[in-house]
């Protein structure tokens, strides 16, 4: 186990490295950073002296690998846009993001997990065709218009949730939360949903097909010729065998769901790092654009590996079998 773990901690270096260059490389020659930094009003002087400032007058490589020593130590620059340190505006904006990430996650997998063992086990009830029917639905729509449909429905014309912002927050340490207010609470409504519909649409057709398919092998018909109740079949031994792939794809929707809240936070003015990313794009602030994407790389790699970690609690195959089952 220890070193399949520090096999994919080194596999993963690579992968980072290249992120990094990726996302320095993409973003190095957009836009202007000194104009913005300076307004219209400048002499060629001052420009000349911020350029030496933040380094842009040296090689590419040069500024690249003074940036990736620096992320490694966690220090991604200074914003171009605000002057002030990238690392402490993501620390800022981390909370937010993380906060609605979990609930659009928590609202995806305890809704999405019952309604497909629900749709599996009574595919013919009516029920379970208006499950399919809203899943459908759920698959179509693109974010944006979900989550402005919330805000026709339950802010403007009933008026019971707010459409913007996080509401009222407490500091607990370096975090703040809006899980411990009223207003708080109620702002994380809507973006969750938003976030999370994809995903719980996504999960349950997946649990669906997967107990379709299970309840058709050899064993679940042994488990019923024994005599074994229902309930025993269906959740000890059908549910857990599906349990494999909703982990992973659950996993990688959870690194989905950090990525692109973007568009959520974009659209309910939510106060998280999707929406500094877009005011980033909007000035060209290089040091935020690349630090966001090897963040979110970084949310990839650890999410897999947590995944491939949770195989080997789930399937017992893999514990017995050990690296052998695995590349089976």
């Amino acid at each position: 186990m220890l070193a399949f773990v520090i096999s994919r901690i080194l596999q993963a270096l690579p992968v980072m490295a290249v992120v990094a260059l990726i996302s320095f490389a993409m973003f190095a020659y957009v836009g202007d950073p000194v104009a913005i930094m300076l307004g219209q009003d400048f002499t060629e002087a001052q420009r000349q002296a911020l350029v030496a400032s933040l380094g842009l007058d040296q090689p590419f490589f040069v500024q690249f690998a003074k940036f990736l020593w620096n992320a490694l130590h966690g220090e991604f620059g200074l914003s171009y846009r605000l002057s002030r340190p990238v690392a402490e505006l993501i620390a800022e904006r981390a909370p937010a993001t993380l906060e609605l990430a979990f609930c659009a996650a928590l609202v995806s997998i305890c809704i999405g997990v019952p309604m497909g063992v629900y749709t599996g086990l009574y595919r013919n009830s009516w029920l379970s065709r208006l499950f399919l029917t809203f899943s459908l639905i759920g698959v179509s729509l693109p974010t944006f218009l979900i989550g402005i449909l919330l805000i026709l429905v339950f802010s403007v014309w009933l008026g019971w949730l707010p459409s913007f912002g996080r509401g009222d927050t407490v500091q607990v340490g370096w975090w703040s939360t809006g899980l411990l207010t009223a207003s708080g609470l109620k702002a994380l409504i809507l973006p969750s949903i938003t976030l999370g519909l994809f995903q719980l649409t996504l999960i349950m057709r997946l649990v669906r097909a997967e107990m379709l398919e299970v309840l058709r092998t050899d064993y679940i018909k042994f488990a019923r010729a024994r005599g074994l109740a229902n309930r025993v079949i269906h959740f000890g031994h059908a549910l857990k065998n599906t349990l494999v792939p909703v982990i992973t794809v659950a996993g990688l929707q959870l690194g989905g769901i950090i990525a692109f809240a973007i568009v959520t936070e974009t659209v309910f003015q939510w106060p998280g790092m999707g929406l500094l990313f877009i005011q980033s794009v909007n000035s060209a602030d290089i040091p935020v654009m690349a630090a966001y994407l090897m963040l979110i790389a970084l949310v990839f790699v650890t999410i897999n590996l947590v995944v491939d970690l949770l195989y080997y609690a789930v399937d017992p195959r893999l514990r017995v079998g050990g690296g052998a089952a695995r590349g089976h």
